[in-house]
């Protein structure tokens, strides 16, 4: 039985708001859904403005425009709702960095399912179907992820295409691997007219690329390989070759098998650039690159958060003579050049 030092200080606040955390989740979906975040930054302020603009009840709105306000989201000034300004760059969909369109796919019932299947996942120690290898296409999927999360990647798109020095102009050849939305190749391309890039993924997931390489308006500059990363044939002499959060789905075994193929296709000094979130030793800090071992657990047979050293070994094993951490400011992931 507890003693009375041991509950003095203790509240259950942290347990409560985390068993009801999903309704967090589907409040700022349906706010999203219902596009609150657009329309107030357009001026419909007021809960009955509010309501007329996005076509809701007054009531239901005004609730729901509360608890966007409790949570942080938006703030209200009497009766005016204004927005945030995390709310206002990546909410407001007329912003170029909106993100809400990840929404469904962070959501997705493939997501909640093994969520809900979490106490036999952690006994098992792998996904409850064992269809978490990442090795087929899952064309529906993975076509949601291209088309849902392009946003959220720009940051980091454009972290990496400085990085490199894509400003300078200098002509090199790129290959993306697990392309997805196509956007670490594509701003590469925006940043370097001499840049050339070839995108390799699943085909339907590279027509989504393929439609974003058109809007970038660098089509001619972009080529596609269609298949896996452990099967299809990079071609070779490639300057810089891209490995965007695809690390994390596979054991170490898989992703020194995969990065000696990177190796391969490397030019002499090309180098390797990785994207991960990449947690401390301590494995629990910080917190979301940490938290991500438990997607991993969730949703791949065998992946993980991979620390530093942990990925420094992959490419040592690989071939790679030297490995770099560029934390991204702002971003919970982490940049790691690897050079041939």
């Amino acid at each position: 039985m507890a003693t009375p030092s041991q509950t003095g200080k203790a509240s259950p606040e942290r347990i409560f708001s985390t068993l009801i955390a999903y309704q967090q989740a589907e409040a700022l979906k349906a706010a999203i859904n219902l596009d609150i975040f657009t329309k107030i930054g357009e001026g419909a302020e007021e809960a009955g403005a509010l309501a007329k603009a996005i076509g809701a009840s007054e009531r239901g709105t005004r609730i729901l425009a509360d608890y966007m306000t409790i949570q942080g989201f938006l703030i209200k000034e009497g009766t005016r709702y204004k927005l945030t300004a995390e709310s206002g760059v990546f909410l407001d969909k007329r912003s170029p960095a909106y993100m809400g369109a990840m929404a469904g796919f962070l959501g997705a019932p493939h997501h909640r399912a093994n969520f809900a299947n979490m106490t036999e996942i952690v006994r098992k120690g792998t996904t409850i179907a064992g269809e978490g290898s990442n090795l087929k296409p899952h064309d529906e999927f993975w076509v949601e992820f291209a088309r849902s999360m392009g946003g959220l990647a720009t940051p980091s798109a454009q972290f990496i295409a400085g990085l490199i020095g894509s400003a300078e102009g200098k002509a090199v050849k790129v290959l993306d691997i697990a392309a997805g939305h196509g956007m670490f190749g594509l701003w590469i391309a925006r940043m370097n007219p001499a840049a050339q890039i070839v995108a390799l993924d699943w085909p339907n997931v590279l027509a989504v690329a393929e439609e974003n390489a058109k809007k970038f308006g660098v089509s001619d500059r972009w080529k596609k390989i269609e298949g896996s990363a452990f099967e299809a044939d990079y071609g070779g002499e490639y300057d810089y070759i891209l490995l965007t959060n695809i690390l994390h789905h596979f054991d170490h075994a898989g992703n020194v098998r995969m990065m000696k193929r990177v190796h391969a296709a490397l030019k002499p000094g090309g180098k390797a650039l990785i994207l991960e979130f990449v947690p401390n030793p301590d494995r629990v800090s910080p917190a979301v690159a940490a938290a991500f071992s438990l997607v991993m657990l969730a949703n791949t047979d065998s992946g993980d958060a991979y620390t530093f050293k942990e990925l420094e070994k992959i490419c040592s094993e690989a071939g790679f003579s030297k490995t770099v951490a560029h934390p991204i400011p702002e971003m919970p992931e982490t940049v790691l050049i690897s050079e041939k």
